[in-house]
């Protein structure tokens, strides 16, 4: 190619580019500290990274609902329940996929791994609280109480110290046929807790509307819940004695889902309706 070809080559590549219509929409700038993240009292104000953004992992116009994430810190995935899509959905670290873990799940709602890494879920549909097995089996875990059907159960935790299994049952799964069957509610909204060594299940405490997040102190010393009732709309929290509860009172009114406590963090989660 002689010179002038090249040159005139060149000047019609320049010319391409220099008429190119440029997107300059894009994506708002992030705000720091992140308005997302709200201090309730100034003294979790030194507490916060003023350049820790809240990021959106997945979103998904085909979903209808995202509960009951769950971390699993051996595989580095987040488990998630879309309840009336009956279907588990799993975020994995590596790669940020987002793919789905488990269908039907049952109208599964909130989801738990205990200490020895296997993943428990509350189950609309069927009313119960399941164990996945290692080799993918389930183990129900509570279905019925003093032969009585439950309600729905809505959310689970393990307390560490002796592998016990707590968790609420709302009647929210059987309201409707959304997230789970229209049913009649056989028992009264209520607290539970499982022994891990004898199988057996307790009830701790029916003095709540609708008990629906919960979780336990970092001293284990105490249970927080959520009551997401009419007229209610409080964090409650009790003195865990034992495998019961004593002292319950007003943590604090606010209307809420679901709860995480952490050293000197509480984390709550807006509430969203029939969940």
């Amino acid at each position: 190619m002689s010179r002038r070809s090249f040159l005139s080559t060149a000047g019609i590549t320049a010319a391409g580019i220099s008429g190119y219509a440029r997107d300059w929409t894009g994506k708002n700038p992030a705000r720091y500290p992140d308005p997302a993240i709200i201090s309730l009292d100034p003294r979790f104000d030194k507490y916060k990274l003023g350049n820790t953004p809240v990021q959106r992992l997945y979103t998904n116009p085909n979903r209808l609902w995202n509960e009951g994430c769950a971390w699993n810190a051996v595989g580095r995935y987040l488990v998630f329940s879309d309840v009336p899509g009956d279907l588990q959905l799993r975020w994995i670290e590596d790669d940020n996929r987002v793919t789905v873990f488990r269908k039907p799940s049952g109208n599964s709602n909130g989801n738990t791994f205990d200490y020895q890494g296997r993943q428990i879920s509350c189950q609309h549909g069927p009313r119960r609280v399941i164990r996945y097995e290692y080799d993918g089996t389930e183990t129900v875990l509570a279905s019925r109480f003093n032969g009585k059907r439950l309600n729905s159960p809505n959310d689970v935790v393990v307390r560490r110290n002796d592998d016990s299994i707590w968790f609420t049952d709302p009647s929210y799964g059987i309201t409707r046929n959304y997230t789970g069957t229209k049913a009649r509610s056989e028992l009264k909204e209520a607290v539970y807790r499982i022994d891990a060594k004898t199988g057996g299940i307790t009830k701790v405490t029916d003095d709540i509307v609708k008990p629906n997040g919960l979780c336990f102190s970092p001293d284990l010393k105490k249970l927080y819940v959520a009551d997401t009732g009419e007229g209610s709309n409080d964090i409650k929290v009790w003195d865990i004695d034992g495998a019961s509860l004593k002292n319950g009172k007003q943590f604090a009114s606010m209307k809420l889902d679901g709860l995480l406590c952490m050293v000197r963090l509480f984390l709550v989660a807006r509430k969203s309706p029939n969940s």
